[in-house]
């Protein structure tokens, strides 16, 4: 926690899923709205400031990573309690996401990356469907616009659908790439 961005994470968490299970508890799209709110500010804002005062570590990104799911797991329980009928887009959105993607997203640590965003280093195309500024925002946020305007739940499954197909092509992809042998000195 000696670094901003780990206080923005830890506090964007807290917040977060507290408002998250508020929600859920209380049955309150209004609460909802504001744990995915400060969700995405700061993740937003933790990704900044990393960048902004150099400290980008690879213990950050492993901390901002699992942060997301905790985030997401408790915001997405919520969803579904408030509009159960999202239940299979948002479950396959979870699986996808807690799952598949956190495996695609600490990959990063085979090569002596700071994190997933320099992932291009090692592969452009993987890094362009998964970690650029478009593929992160369609990863979280565009699933959950979907669930929310679309008075079908057609749409938002069939593009759950979609970015699980990519996430796991590129998993997949990610597998199949050497990584270099990195000596760690002792522990």
């Amino acid at each position: 926690m000696r670094h901003v961005p780990n206080a923005i994470t830890a506090v964007r968490t807290v917040v977060a899923v507290g408002l998250a299970v508020a929600a859920l508890a209380q049955h309150s799209p209004g609460l909802l709205i504001a744990a995915y709110a400060t969700y995405w500010a700061g993740d937003i804002a933790d990704g900044a400031a990393a960048r902004a005062l150099g400290q980008e570590t690879r213990a950050g990104a492993v901390f901002d990573i699992v942060a997301d799911r905790a985030c997401t797991a408790t915001c997405a329980a919520a969803l579904m309690v408030l509009r159960p009928e999202t239940a299979l887009p948002v479950g396959i959105f979870l699986f996808q996401f807690m799952v598949v993607d956190q495996l695609l997203s600490l990959a990063f640590l085979r090569w002596p990356l700071l994190s997933p965003n320099h992932f291009g280093r090692v592969d452009r195309r993987i890094w362009w469907w998964n970690w650029s500024p478009p593929a992160k925002a369609l990863n979280t946020a565009a699933l959950i616009v979907l669930v929310v305007l679309s008075p079908s739940p057609l749409p938002p499954l069939a593009f759950a659908l979609a970015v699980t197909a990519v996430k796991t092509a590129s998993l997949v992809s990610v597998s199949r790439l050497t990584a270099p042998i990195l000596a760690f000195g002792p522990r």
